[in-house]
């Protein structure tokens, strides 16, 4: 019995560093998130891993450059803003509710995490063409998603459409250099979502 069970010990610790790891790298992501979101993407890195509890070696493992962890930061916080629109669509009872709170997270994210997206930029487009690519996919998708359930539920117009409103809601990001723009982003958002229920059906 404990001859056979030998072989699988290796394979078991194998895993529960692998989970670690994880773990760590998670950590990492969502204080590194919040500390750029704070300083800039200029934060200190040894404050990213003082904030996740670990050494700036471990940071290092995982992101061998400021620009890795940049990236991996802004690729995470847009997949956790995407994927909450399946989630609000789950739980709210009217889409077109659920379509007014993610425009409002979409907003909020993006006005503070501007500096992501500019960082990685400068290092020229080409450099992460395939990031933008897959980010703006996947926002356009969610949104759509949104969008579709609102209108078929007569809540919106059935004439939307996504392009024209993620331009709309980018201008509102502008505002988040003024003082006190969360309240001015959340009027204007309001304001956003009387025009999608002007004229629908079930408005």
């Amino acid at each position: 019995m404990t001859a056979a069970a030998t072989p699988d010990a290796p394979d078991t610790h194998d895993r529960a560093l692998r989970a670690d790891a994880r773990r760590n790298r998670d950590t990492l992501l969502e204080c590194a998130g919040q500390a750029f979101a704070e300083h800039g993407t200029a934060a200190s890195l040894e404050d990213v891993a003082r904030r996740a509890g670990v050494g700036i070696g471990t940071l290092y493992r995982h992101f061998p450059t400021r620009d890795s962890l940049v990236e991996a930061a802004y690729r995470r916080g847009v997949e956790n803003l995407c994927d909450a629109a399946e989630q609000l669509l789950a739980t709210e009872q009217r889409p077109d509710m659920a379509l007014e709170i993610w425009m409002r997270d979409f907003v909020g994210y993006i006005a503070t995490k501007r500096g992501l997206a500019a960082t990685l930029k400068l290092d020229g487009a080409d450099t992460h063409a395939d990031l933008f690519a897959y980010v703006h996919d996947r926002i356009r998708a969610a949104l759509k998603s949104l969008i579709d359930a609102a209108a078929a539920t007569g809540r919106i117009r059935s004439d939307v459409d996504g392009s024209d409103l993620i331009r709309a809601l980018g201008g509102i990001c502008m505002v988040s250099d003024q003082a006190g723009w969360e309240d001015q982003a959340r009027r204007l958002v309001s304001l956003l979502m009387d025009g999608l229920r002007y004229g629908a059906p079930n408005s």
